[in-house]
């Protein structure tokens, strides 16, 4: 399943309209999905129909040498901020849990997770995307959504939506040559292919408990109260 409104991409959605205490996300603010390599002349000119200003590609050099993006001429910012230490294919051989692969992407990662955010509030609007649009960019985006003050329930929600939006045959195809690869992998099907709900549940109370909250996690690692206070100015409409 591609984007109807742009063609080629995948699980590419506006995060607009989330409850945000007595607000709301503002639409054709901040954007999801995964890659752009797909994209036809057609899905070009649909994504530059969006207006973004800049996009973050979370994929780390071997994904963008291997299914560069699809622009054309669109004049649009891009911003690397690579999240994984290694490679995406060591996850799928150590046989991570997700969990456990969201707790060291936080942790391990907090600097790009921050250049995330720093991006998003640069330019607007922004598309943030990796491969699929599930794991670096549901984490990414739920922490920012989270400490702009969306409600939890909702950013669980939204990180959750991904599993619904990716295409059946993509799965089957996905989990196939990676079982060939890793035949006695438990958590491979989780990997590839699914955003439960109580993972981000616990990832967001995770940070909470080391943290304090999602907002003082980032204020760990280097973002300031006004860079906060703007997250929630740039992506929350108050009532």
């Amino acid at each position: 399943m591609t984007d109807p409104l742009v063609p080629g991409a995948v699980n590419l959605r506006d995060v607009g309209g989330l409850p945000a205490g007595t607000g709301r996300t503002r639409s054709g603010v901040l954007f999801r999905s995964g890659n752009l390599a797909q994209l036809d002349e057609a899905g070009v000119a649909a994504l530059g129909g969006l207006g973004l200003r800049r996009i973050i590609d979370l994929r780390a050099d071997d994904e963008v040498r291997w299914a560069p993006s699809r622009l054309g001429d669109l004049a649009i910012t891009t911003q690397r901020a690579p999240l994984f230490l290694g490679s995406v294919e060591s996850f799928f051989a150590d046989d991570i849990a997700l969990p456990e692969m969201y707790r060291l992407l936080v942790e391990e990662s907090s600097d790009g997770v921050v250049a995330v955010v720093r991006g998003i509030l640069a330019d607007q609007p922004v598309l943030v995307h990796c491969t699929v649009g599930k794991d670096r960019t549901g984490v990414t985006v739920a922490l920012a959504l989270a400490a702009a003050g969306v409600d939890e329930e909702a950013v669980v929600a939204d990180y959750a939506r991904t599993e619904g939006l990716l295409p059946q045959w993509r799965n089957e195809r996905v989990v196939a040559r990676l079982r060939a690869m890793h035949p006695e992998s438990v958590h491979l099907e989780d990997l590839a292919t699914r955003s439960p709900a109580p993972v981000m549940a616990g990832l967001l109370a995770g940070v909470a408990e080391r943290y304090g909250s999602v907002a003082d996690y980032l204020r760990a690692h280097g973002l300031g109260d006004d860079e906060i206070a703007e997250l929630r100015r740039v992506l929350v409409s108050e009532a």
